[in-house]
């Protein structure tokens, strides 16, 4: 519980009309629940307590243990990439630690030394879309609802005059807001390119093999024992082998090769696992997300059943005028309006507002 302190703030239940909602719950799936993810796998690859030693290597007679663990982690560990078969696994040798083929052939495996930080760096950048939109928006939409926020059970003279003051002030504004619905667009589409970037260097990061991991983590679960080659230790191997260097009792060099258990990797392999579904799952989802965004830009009714979801069934009949005479940027901002205002001050703002646009000439 205490590891996970550091990111419980991104993931806090607020009480209702504490802060103005100023996104969409498909823009909180970026920065709230895919940035705590990675938060998350950043600060379970360091609790060290929950694994042992990151790595823990023996072999050559005469090295001290903590200087072979400390070499082989400085200098990196490497695999031999022939005897990763299956046919090799149940004849009983641990698969990375075959001998080497005629042309020296290794894997060498540094990239764990960095997970942590390329998972903390990640979820900075999932949470730097949100960071933009809250510099451009400038907590206008806290500002203008001010009092209006959270659940009403009485109407209060000082909540009526609150509205009379924020409808006023969206007439004298109107026509204003285009730049203000066009900054979150672009923030809304940062974060699609910023998850279809995330996946592509995921793949660089690991070598290239990240695109397929997930299919071939499902293949090998539906695969028979004997053929079994598990991707998760290609990718993440548990041993390792580690060459060391000293000098001899004759001043000569001389090579031994450790084997190093990975414990680290344990973890880290689940860690992908996750990502890849869940990163594929965010990158469908946002997709449709966008395509409903263009929809609702080019498809006047659409909007309407938007603004008027929390309206009775006569005020939505007279709201046509709030889609059909106003600019897209005032339009956002009372479908935002409307995400921060519960049902009963919410009917008395939409039937106000209304009234305000009839007299106005169409868009």
């Amino acid at each position: 519980m205490n590891l996970l302190m550091p990111v419980a703030g991104l993931i806090k239940a607020r009480y209702r009309g504490e802060k103005a909602d100023i996104d969409s719950q498909f823009f909180k799936l970026h920065y709230r629940t895919t940035a705590t993810l990675f938060f998350i796998g950043c600060l379970l690859v360091t609790a060290n307590d929950l694994i042992g030693p990151t790595i823990n290597c023996f072999g050559p007679d005469g090295v001290p243990g903590n200087v072979l663990n400390t070499y082989c982690w400085i200098m990196s560990t490497f695999s031999v990439p022939g005897s990763n078969s299956a046919s090799t696994y149940h004849d009983g040798a641990v698969p990375g630690l075959g001998p080497k083929g005629p042309n020296g052939e290794k894997v060498v495996h540094a990239y764990y030394q960095w997970v942590p930080f390329m998972l903390f760096l990640q979820g900075v950048m999932f949470y730097i879309p949100h960071y933009l939109w809250k510099a451009f928006e400038q907590r206008k939409m806290n500002k203008i609802t001010s009092g209006l926020r959270g659940k009403t059970i009485l109407e209060s003279d000082q909540r009526r005059d609150a509205c009379e003051n924020l409808i006023n002030y969206l007439w004298e504004t109107r026509g204003t807001h285009n730049g203000y619905a066009f900054k979150y667009l672009f923030c809304d589409s940062l974060n699609f390119i910023n998850c279809i970037g995330q996946l592509f260097f995921i793949n660089k990061f690991l070598g290239g093999v990240f695109m397929t991991y997930g299919t071939e983590v499902l293949s090998f679960m539906n695969m028979d024992d004997e053929n079994r080659t598990d991707p998760m230790m290609e990718v993440f191997p548990r041993v390792t082998k580690c060459t060391f260097h000293h000098y001899g009792s004759s001043g000569t060099i001389q090579t031994k090769d450790a084997a190093c258990i990975l414990g680290l990797n344990i973890i880290n392999e689940k860690i992908y696992v996750t990502l890849w579904f869940w990163l594929l799952a965010l990158i469908a989802i946002t997709s449709v997300y966008l395509i409903m965004m263009v929809a609702l830009i080019s498809v006047p009714s659409l909007r309407r059943s938007l603004v008027t979801r929390k309206a009775t069934a006569d005020k939505k009949d007279r709201a046509y005028h709030l889609v059909e005479k106003v600019a897209i940027g005032d339009w956002f901002m009372i479908f935002l309006i409307s995400r921060n205002m519960d049902s009963m001050m919410y009917n008395i703002f939409i039937d106000e507002i209304t009234e305000k646009y009839k007299t106005m000439p169409k868009a």
